[in-house]
This record gives structure tokens, C-alpha cells and sequence, in this order.
């Protein structure tokens, strides 16, 4: 099949988006499909990844809240680019522009809306949140449901990353949802990588010795991140236990973050690690990880850090909360720094060895990308195959 994924939210500078399309882009070629990017970029251009995989940049305005990236503006360029490649199945990866103008492309492709992203945990969830049950800002944003059920509507398939958004799609009314789990490369992210002596530097750095907790957290410096809740919880629960935080990523809130952190003489930054196998030594030398974004569709960070042998403190809703319960970590209420700093108690209290120690056993059970492109190819080949004997 050629697979064209009209995708809003990839940038050559982006993060968890930006991983799960270069892994596409290599898995669609090993099980024989073509796979094209049409992502929004400065000037047209095309980015060849070997001999069946490329990305199409079309001319498009940087996204305002974010300079990072671009967002498409001009329905009709992605409507000209998709008669032009003539794919056997479409996908657009945001449930915004891109997905009203895959929606309205007159072609015969079927299509899937492949949900990247969550707004309304990212956005109205985390605003009004404190204030409001989530039902009550459901029935307030009662356009935004709406839309996704046209879009539904008008899709043959609309692909949750987890369990947890998948059901409240359902709940939302969507009928064309299925769930397809997003995973890690195999051979990147294991235990065997653990090097105390790097633990042991690193919370040095921290101005702490061998015996305290070393937590990591890693992700884009943005609002919906929440990474000075997570300083604020590691220094509540600092108070009992000695804890060292590695935070590693940048971003538009690089600012407000590094207030929080302020003098705190047990918290080290640093800079995005774009050498992969650092990272997955920096990660499984850590002793868990936490993470503070209860908007996360799948959180590819958490699954990375599963896969290297860590415990897990997440928040109870979102994406890293399915793979917290799974994982047998330890869970806070989202948006609640105290509750955060609880459940770091409550693991320090199980005992991090012994909870790291199993971590490091079921660390081989990680889901991994090879197996959702198998299953989400799979998908897409059942639905062309019906309509074509239809």
C-alpha cells in the first residue's frame, strides 16, 4: 500500500511525534509499504528516507504558540499533494485543519484520524480542571465532541494510542475507534545499560550521595508537561526522603521551569540528549521515572523507561496512567503536587531496590513499535481490502 500521513504536528525539531514518524517511515518499508509524509514546512521540499519512504514539506505559517512548528493553512495544497500521490489509505495525525482537510479530500482512499494528540487534556482539562468535574468541562466544550463526531463520522477508522483516551472517545460517542498502543524500538532501551557509577554521578551533581532516590524526568519544556508541579512534588517529598531529579528537555517554558527549580540544589537540568544511546543509559541508570503530563496519548517516554527497567510515578489519567497500572508503579491525582509527592513516598516506602529490581524483570514485556506498525498495517490492509471487494 502507499500510506500518505497528512501530519500537523511534525517538525524536524519536534519531539514525540517526530519519533514515532521516523520509525514509520522505516516499518512501513519492512513490511512492504510506501510511506509518505505530508508535513507543513518553510518551502516545498522532499526528504527522501530510502527508496519507499519520504517526507513532502508544503509551505506553511509557524504555529504562533509554538515556533517550533507550522501548522497547515491551506486545505487546498494538501487536497492537490493527495491527487498527486494517489494513496491507498490516508491518515491525518490532528483532529484540527489537517483532519477536515483529509476529511474533505475527494478522493477514494479510506482514511484514519490517528489521534497524536488530546486537546482537551492538554488545554481545557488542565485549565479549568481544578475548579470543575471533568464532565461538567465536557458538556462546556460540547463543540469540541461534536466536531470529533463529524469527524467520526467521516473516518473508517479512528486510532486511540491507549486504552484510557480510547474509552473516553467511546464515552464522547465516536463509533469508529480502535486502539492500537504505541511501542518502543527494539534494542534501544534495556536494564543491562544500568551503570551505577553514572547513578552515583549524577546525584552527586544533585549534592547528594549513593543512598538517596535518583528520579528522572524527560519531555518538552511546555505548560501541559507540568514540570514544576514534578519539582515541587520531589521537593515536598525531599523533606522525608533524599531525593536527586534529573530533568532533561528544553522548550517554550524553559523559563518557568527553571523558577521552580530556583536554588534547589537537588535538581539538575539538562539539555535534550539527542544521542539515543545515552539517553537509554542516563534512563536506566535512573532509579524510576517521573512525569507529569496527564495529557499524553501514548507517552513514549514512559513506555522508553519500562523498557529500561524503571518503576513509574505518572499521573491517574492519560497515557503514561495506563502504562503506570500496567507497570505496577505508583500513581497521583493530575495537577496535584502534594498527591505527586505522596506517590513518590509511597515507592521510596516499597523500597526502591525491590521495586526496581522487578521493574528490570518485566522490562523485556515492553510493547514494542514493531508490533503496533504490524497491527496498525494490518488494520489498514482489512479496511482496503473490504472496500475494494465492496
Amino acid at each position: 500500500m502507499r500510506i500518505v500521513d497528512v501530519c500537523a504536528f511534525y517538525a524536524p525539531r519536534g519531539g514525540g511525534v517526530k519519533t514515532y514518524i521516523d520509525r514509520k517511515l522505516a516499518a512501513g518499508a519492512a513490511h512492504g509499504h510506501e510511506i509518505v509524509i505530508l508535513a507543513p514546512g518553510e518551502a516545498h521540499r522532499v526528504e527522501r528516507r530510502g527508496a519507499n519512504a519520504r517526507i513532502i514539506y508544503i509551505p506553511s505559517p509557524r504555529f504562533p504558540l509554538d515556533r517550533a512548528y507550522r501548522y497547515f493553512a491551506d486545505n487546498a495544497a494538501i487536497h492537490a499533494a493527495l491527487d498527486a500521490l494517489r494513496p491507498d489509505f490516508v491518515e491525518a495525525s490532528s483532529p484540527w485543519r489537517a483532519a477536515e482537510a483529509v476529511a474533505s479530500w475527494q478522493g477514494a482512499a479510506p482514511r484514519a484520524l490517528v489521534m497524536h494528540a488530546d486537546p482537551l487534556a492538554a488545554y481545557a482539562y488542565r485549565w479549568f480542571g481544578m475548579v470543575a468535574r471533568r464532565e461538567t468541562i465536557d458538556r462546556s466544550f460540547g463543540w469540541f465532541w461534536r466536531h470529533l463526531r463529524r469527524l467520526d463520522a467521516r473516518y473508517d477508522l479512528v486510532v486511540s494510542p491507549s486504552h484510557s483516551l480510547a474509552e473516553r472517545l467511546r464515552e464522547g460517542g465516536l463509533r469508529q475507534v480502535v486502539t492500537h498502543p504505541l511501542g518502543i524500538t527494539t534494542g534501544e532501551f534495556s536494564p543491562a545499560l544500568r551503570n551505577l557509577a553514572v547513578r552515583t554521578e549524577l546525584l552527586a551533581r544533585c549534592g547528594l550521595d549513593a543512598k538517596a532516590t535518583l528520579l528522572i524526568g524527560v519531555g518538552r519544556h511546555a505548560p501541559e508537561k507540568r514540570w514544576p508541579l514534578v519539582v515541587d512534588a520531589c521537593a515536598r517529598a525531599g523533606v522525608v526522603h533524599p531525593i536527586g531529579l534529573v530533568l532533561v528537555g528544553d522548550g517554550r517554558d524553559r523559563a518557568r521551569v527553571l523558577r521552580a527549580v530556583g536554588a534547589n540544589p537537588h535538581v539538575l537540568t539538562l539539555a535534550p540528549i539527542t544521542d539515543r544511546p545515552a539517553l537509554a543509559q542516563l534512563m536506566a541508570s535512573a532509579d524510576a521515572l517521573i512525569h507529569g503530563c496527564e495529557a499524553e496519548t501514548f507517552c513514549l517516554v514512559a513506555a522508553e523507561a519500562r523498557a529500561s527497567g524503571l518503576p513509574l510515578i505518572a499521573p491517574d489519567r492519560g497515557g503514561a496512567c495506563d502504562q503506570t497500572r500496567e507497570a505496577g508503579g505508583e500513581l497521583y491525582a493530575s495537577g496535584d503536587a502534594a498527591s505527586a509527592a505522596r506517590a513518590i513516598e509511597r515507592l521510596i516506602g516499597r523500597d526502591v531496590a525491590t521495586v526496581g529490581a522487578h521493574a528490570r524483570r518485566q522490562a523485556g514485556a515492553t510493547r514494542t513499535m514493531g508490533a503496533h506498525f504490524a497491527d496498525l498495517f494490518g488494520a489498514y490492509g482489512e479496511v482496503v481490502r473490504h472496500r475494494r471487494a465492496a
